[in-house]
């Protein structure tokens, strides 16, 4: 495979032109093997292009998903920390009011010079007078012990705090390098899918993008409704359907959630807030955040997953119909859910 020849072309379709090209990736693997030399890339047709694009996107949506997970979880850490840290900052002001307490008795103690009882009563002219101020002594002292005994309970107590609070900022720091690890997953897999598109010229891309809205088209012509449209099962369900369709042609961004763009939990979170509902953030947990329905079971509002690692959701509108925010290559739009594998669906109850 010598680099300056140049192989005569013909024109490969099909089976032709991907035995032609897995052929060509083995013979470059074997001549890098013999000797250490690389080669350019093969250049793939615009369908083997967006296969490879449409799987780089969907591992992109699996990091998303994860992203998002562990974004909530270092934000409701961040939360409790700045939380443990207010309640230690109040502590030891009530702490430090008591120490200067003690420290008022103490210095009053030693003006007074600590006189032995025995003397005080020698020197009082009125015995009476030294027995009840004796009892008021003892019972400021049994107060004053109690103080002392508070304040070691308050110093533990805020220790508790201090230890509890490095705990957390730990497991704090360890959920941003997460973040960092996941985020550098997303950006490096849309970034590969952004090198291969760019690979075809302007009118294949074009080509490719019309084949996906052609392909969409005959997918709801084939579920466009024969009777009465089904109804959402509730006032909430219908708000979210509502705040879906107004979101249509919104642009794809991953771990957006509105109100200008949204990923595909961040759209159905978004549109069930908008409806006074709190969804979790992620595919993985809103599956579990209401009733699980059958597919036959569908109605507008029902949030419909797909893929076996639920990476996937989307806002079910009826007649085999969703809105869902695809990938960075479609903005929020209207689809059948059989374009994808489904996984499963929930009803928010």
């Amino acid at each position: 495979m010598a680099a300056h020849r140049k192989p005569r072309q013909r024109s490969l379709s099909g089976g032709t032109a991907r035995t032609a090209a897995t052929l060509a990736l083995a013979g470059a693997a074997s001549a890098t093997a013999f000797d250490g030399t690389g080669h350019a890339e093969p250049r793939l047709s615009p369908a083997e292009v967006k296969s490879k694009v449409d799987s780089l996107y969907h591992e992109a949506e699996i990091a998303t998903e994860k992203y998002n997970g562990t974004k909530e979880k270092a934000e409701k850490t961040e939360k409790s920390l700045g939380e443990l840290r207010d309640e230690a900052a109040r502590k030891t002001e009530k702490l430090n009011a008591a120490r200067n307490s003690l420290g008022s008795y103490a210095a009053a103690q030693y003006r007074t010079g600590g006189i032995d009882p025995s003397v005080q009563l020698a020197l009082s002219s009125d015995p009476d007078q030294f027995l009840d101020r004796a009892a008021l002594a003892d019972r400021a002292g049994s107060r004053q012990a109690a103080a002392v005994d508070d304040v070691r309970r308050q110093l533990r107590s805020i220790d508790q705090l201090h230890s509890e609070a490095d705990v957390r900022l730990d497991a704090l720091r360890a959920r941003q390098a997460e973040l960092r690890k996941h985020k550098k997953t997303v950006t490096g897999k849309l970034g590969e899918a952004k090198r291969l598109l760019a690979r075809l010229t302007a009118d294949q891309r074009a080509r490719l993008a019309d084949d996906e809205g052609d392909r969409a088209a005959r997918s709801a012509d084939r579920h466009a409704p024969t009777g009465a449209p089904s109804k959402a099962p509730n006032a909430r369900a219908a708000s979210a359907v509502s705040y879906a369709y107004k979101a249509l042609g919104s642009p794809y961004v991953w771990g957006a959630t509105g109100p200008n763009a949204f990923d595909c939990s961040g759209l159905t979170q978004a549109a069930y807030r908008s409806a006074g509902v709190s969804l979790p953030r992620t595919t993985y947990a809103q599956i579990a955040a209401g009733q699980r329905v059958s597919r036959g079971e569908l109605r507008p509002g029902d949030l419909v997953f797909f893929y076996s690692g639920i990476s996937h959701v989307g806002l079910y509108v009826g007649n085999g119909q969703m809105i869902h925010a695809p990938n960075p290559s479609a903005p929020v739009r209207l689809a059948p859910i059989d374009q994808m594998p489904f996984a499963g669906a929930t009803r928010v109850v």
